[in-house]
């Protein structure tokens, strides 16, 4: 009997992603603020993050509030000797910080 690797996946990716949406849902209910819209600099940077409830929050505190889970789908790690903001890795390309909207 040979396998359709490519429904399992597909069902896989399905599942993942009903699983994903209902996380997502979760965690907005759990108080978290989710990032809708970023600021970069010249060199396409990003140094701010407005959230859902229209703060404008500096990278600082950003990354200070993502670090105590208070910002939604928001991952930070360690790389280059810094803590980083990024995205959850989510599968979905519309929720990455990087194509999000400008303010």
């Amino acid at each position: 009997m040979q396998k359709n690797f490519e429904k399992i996946y597909n069902e896989y990716r399905n599942q993942s992603e009903q699983q994903t949406s209902f996380d997502a849902r979760q965690e907005l209910l759990d108080g978290q603020e989710e990032i809708i819209a970023v600021r970069k600099n010249d060199s396409g940077d990003m140094i701010a993050f407005k959230t859902n409830t229209g703060r404008e929050l500096d990278y600082l505190i950003a990354l200070n509030e993502a670090k105590a889970g208070k910002i939604a789908h928001i991952d930070v790690f360690h790389k280059y000797g810094k803590d980083i903001i990024r995205s959850q890795p989510d599968g979905i390309i519309e929720n990455n910080l990087s194509n999000l909207p400008q303010f």
